[in-house]
């Protein structure tokens, strides 16, 4: 037992001061903050253009929110809004038709204040633009 904590002082002895030192945290990355911290969102960034029809970019939208566990409030597909609410706060999001083959993503605040965490604009485009490959299926109700 004394040859061991003298083995442990005699190892730490030839140690440099810099290694049982802790290492500082790296500083957080900037966006990190941004997604999770209120601040004034810039309206360019709450709309988004996506090169796939305008029925596809409605269920992406659905199916982001629900990975994101936004809570969805209320949903018309005839004229493309959802209404859900994130960090708090509700939130109107339009799908709107550009041509056939685009189609744009708008979510604004209900409220119309754009001071918000701009991780909920952030994570559903995200979210939408990782899975855009994804083919979309009709489930079968019988």
């Amino acid at each position: 037992m004394v040859i061991k904590k003298y083995f442990l002082l005699a190892l730490l002895a030839f140690l440099p001061l810099s290694a049982l030192a802790e290492e500082p945290a790296a500083p957080a990355q900037p966006l990190a903050l941004e997604l999770v911290t209120p601040q004034n969102i810039d309206f360019s960034k709450c709309v988004q253009t996506f090169n796939f029809p305008v029925e596809k970019l409605f269920y992406m939208s659905i199916l982001s929110l629900n990975a994101n566990r936004f809570e969805i409030e209320e949903l018309q597909s005839k004229m493309g809004y959802i209404l859900f609410k994130a960090a708090g706060k509700p939130f109107l999001m339009s799908v709107i038709k550009v041509d056939s083959e685009h189609s744009m993503l708008k979510i604004t605040p209900a409220d119309n204040v754009y001071y918000f965490p701009y991780g909920v604009v952030y994570n559903i485009y995200k979210y939408i633009e990782m899975n855009a490959d994804e083919k979309l299926q009709a489930l079968d109700m019988m």
